[in-house]
């Protein structure tokens, strides 16, 4: 009778907790209510140089055909790299039946799962052999909307790195539990905190580099996955002082598949924001400030 009650008053505080949160953040939660994608049909964007959407792939034989062919629908040229890990759900072989479908989809099969910021890299070197000047990293689990692409491509033509922020101008999240917002927040401040990097969504992975930024990497030096590799991404880019520009988007957590999180990937990005800090010569701050917020 004893645990009954213990666990009613657990409870009882956690639901204290979670009114007190969603009251003190309510102005930012209406945003979900009103907030609109931008639908400016962007037909006659007259975009020259080539544009490419990276999708990293494991197990995604659910997401993939869809999340394809959402970007190839859109009112720009674009084409897509899927980065396959050897995924033993057979979403390669999907993907190279997209390919032999759409002229504008390639595929790289890599042998093994070796990290989500590995399959980025490689994707990332197989787009600037090609001379793409626009870059697009995106998941293959549809948590990204292919409609914020053009808005990206806007942006980019301004900057050196746009970044799609769930935080810029109120909270824009849809199906994840209050915990996990509530972490990936407090890791956002985190990462603002002791970094000195003003990116409202550092851990955030929608992204589009312009050619001349990823050139200014050393992608084979780049060892870091999941959150830490956004967060390092960001952070050369910031620290070289180009210009970073944020993006409002809405993120969908996935309703196909599973996710890949993992403790392991949680402490990485823990420790990264240090070594980032060091390497940056334990400054918190770029040659100059360049960030700024489109929304």
């Amino acid at each position: 009778m004893k645990g009954c009650f213990s666990s009613v008053k657990f409870n009882t505080e956690k639901c204290k907790f979670s009114i007190y949160f969603l009251w003190k953040y309510r102005y930012k939660f209406l945003t979900l209510k009103i907030y609109v994608p931008d639908k400016t049909n962007h037909s006659g964007f007259g975009m020259s140089e080539k544009a490419i959407v990276v999708i990293p792939t494991y197990n995604e034989r659910e997401n993939i055909v869809p999340l394809v062919e959402a970007v190839l629908d859109l009112p720009v040229k674009i084409d897509v790299l899927i980065v396959d890990d050897n995924s033993p759900d057979g979403t390669g072989e999907i993907a190279d039946q997209l390919s032999a479908k759409y002229p504008q989809v390639h595929v790289l099969h890599r042998q093994e799962k070796n990290g989500l910021g590995r399959a980025y890299c490689d994707g990332f070197k197989w787009a600037l052999e090609r001379d793409y000047e626009y870059i697009i990293e995106m998941d293959g689990d549809f948590s990204h909307n292919p409609s914020d692409i053009p808005a990206f491509l806007n942006a980019a033509k301004n900057a050196d790195l746009v970044i799609g922020s769930r935080y810029a101008n109120g909270i824009r999240v849809i199906n994840w539990p209050l915990k996990r917002l509530f972490l990936s927040m407090v890791a956002a401040k985190y990462v603002q905190v002791i970094t000195g990097m003003p990116i409202t969504d550092p851990t955030g992975g929608y992204k589009c580099f312009r050619k001349h930024t990823l050139q200014q990497i050393n992608l084979n030096n780049i060892k870091s996955n999941g959150y830490s590799f956004q967060i390092e991404m960001s952070h050369i880019v910031w620290r070289n002082g180009l210009k970073v520009v944020e993006v409002p988007i809405i993120f969908t957590d996935r309703f196909q598949g599973s996710s890949k999180m993992s403790r392991k990937i949680i402490w990485e990005a823990i420790w990264m924001v240090w070594r980032l800090l060091i390497q940056n010569g334990f400054r918190r701050k770029p040659r100059k400030n360049n960030i700024k917020n489109t929304g």
